[in-house]
């Protein structure tokens, strides 16, 4: 059985995606992102690694406790999500 030639050409028309706002585009099939989706989206993403500076930091207990009962890397995830509300605060 032979396969059939496939194209490189897209079938996109980019023309009328070019032409598009962004209230033509319809979401009705994908979730609102929450703060917390979000914040999670960083962590997975996995931002490289930079210089870090230890420290002695005070931090509820049940928030420190919650954190560590996600496993390991939980203070590189605390690291990430000071880091987006950082950027986040820079805009």
């Amino acid at each position: 059985m032979k396969k059939k030639p496939t194209s490189t050409k897209s079938q996109t028309d980019f023309a009328r995606l070019d032409k598009m706002t962004d209230d033509d585009i319809d979401y009705s099939d994908a979730p609102a992102i929450t703060p917390e989706m979000f914040a999670k989206s960083i962590v997975r993403r996995g931002l490289k690694p930079r210089t870090k500076t230890q420290l002695t930091l005070r931090v509820d207990s049940d928030v420190l406790e919650w954190y560590k009962k996600q496993g390991r890397g939980y203070q590189t995830k605390i690291n990430l999500l000071l880091r987006a509300y950082m950027q986040e605060n820079q805009r």
